[in-house]
């Protein structure tokens, strides 16, 4: 059990930090640059996958409020809340992320290349709808969550240190039941739906640039890289969403979690927002770029170097890749 905990405090540091590092990437690009409608989406799916990371288990914000002794309850509600509200948003943004991904590469002839150019403008009517119907579905959790008192009360399920999940009436519980898997099972679709779109674009692109011998020019696809990126990162999710789900679908069954499944069913909820960040650094060329232009600088700096020589070099390095991205994109079409 320790060894399981040590290895969820382990994912959960590596989920932080690589998801600040990927954040601060994306807010340097979207602010210095001419972002691309997939970097917004990226971005805001990282602060997302932080805020998840920080609230699914025993440490991060929870070690926040009680040292600064705040009322259990309050903190309780308030902590069980955003996490099911980032979990609602990182399904959503996610399968917002792919459908986006299959408008980008759809050929010039297709019924979705007439939305390409209106790409941010539906953008944000995307977030605005998915952040409003999140906050307002996530609130239910306010009146069925409260703070773990007793033990021997049968009647209570504990959920995580403060929390636990108060009795509510069957048909309430089915309802929501429903409704939520409702909800994901919709979404999962789409994001199959587009992955499958996806696929069938690459491989008509594929067998087109066998028949032009011209298969150097697809490897170098940006929007290829982006989209197997996209794939692998969909794939992941629902393998790790129907995990979970058959966890939480069994304990509100049982009305029981056991102390190890608790900690299981953690550990995996910490895996997407974990894996997503470094499968996303190792697949944009930018940012690889990036690290590999400025360990060289590092390297040549090391005897010399001041911290604002070493600042300054930052900043240079984290620019070039940057400048010369744009332009080389173009779509599979």
């Amino acid at each position: 059990m320790s060894s399981l905990k040590n290895a969820l405090y382990f994912l959960t540091g590596l989920g932080v930090l690589a998801n600040m590092f990927l954040l601060f990437i994306y807010t340097f690009i979207i602010l210095v640059h001419r972002s691309k409608p997939m970097d917004l989406i990226s971005c805001q799916l990282t602060f997302i996958h932080i805020v998840l990371v920080l609230t699914a288990g025993d440490i991060g914000l929870s070690e926040v409020f009680e040292s600064l002794n705040i009322e259990n309850d309050f903190k309780c509600k308030t902590i069980f809340y955003i996490n099911r509200l980032m979990r609602g948003l990182s399904i959503c943004i996610t399968s917002l992320l792919s459908v986006f991904q299959a408008v980008t590469i759809s050929p010039s002839t297709s019924f979705l290349a007439k939305f390409k150019h209106k790409l941010k403008k539906y953008m944000i009517y995307a977030f605005f709808y998915l952040w409003s119907f999140n906050l307002s579905f996530s609130s239910r959790w306010l009146f069925y969550v409260g703070v773990f008192v007793n033990v021997s009360e049968t009647n209570h399920m504990k959920v995580n240190k403060y929390c636990s999940l108060l009795p509510m009436n069957s048909i309430i519980r089915v309802l929501i039941s429903m409704v939520t898997t409702s909800r994901d099972v919709f979404l999962v679709g789409v994001m199959l739906t587009s992955s499958a779109y996806m696929v069938i674009i690459l491989f008509r692109h594929q067998r087109h640039c066998k028949y032009l011998h011209s298969l150097s020019r697809l490897r170098a696809s940006p929007e290829k890289k982006a989209t197997q990126t996209i794939l692998l990162l969909v794939v992941v999710f629902v393998v790790m969403y129907w995990v979970d789900f058959i966890i939480s679908s069994t304990a509100v069954l049982l009305w029981m979690y056991h102390p190890v499944i608790l900690t299981v069913q953690k550990f995996v909820m910490n895996a997407y927002p974990t894996i997503t960040p470094l499968v996303q650094i190792s697949s944009d060329n930018r940012i690889i770029n990036m690290l590999t232009n400025l360990w060289s600088k590092c390297i040549g700096l090391r005897f010399n170097a001041t911290p604002v020589k070493i600042l300054i070099s930052f900043f240079t390095e984290i620019d070039k890749p940057f400048q010369d991205s744009y332009g080389a994109t173009k779509d599979l079409a």
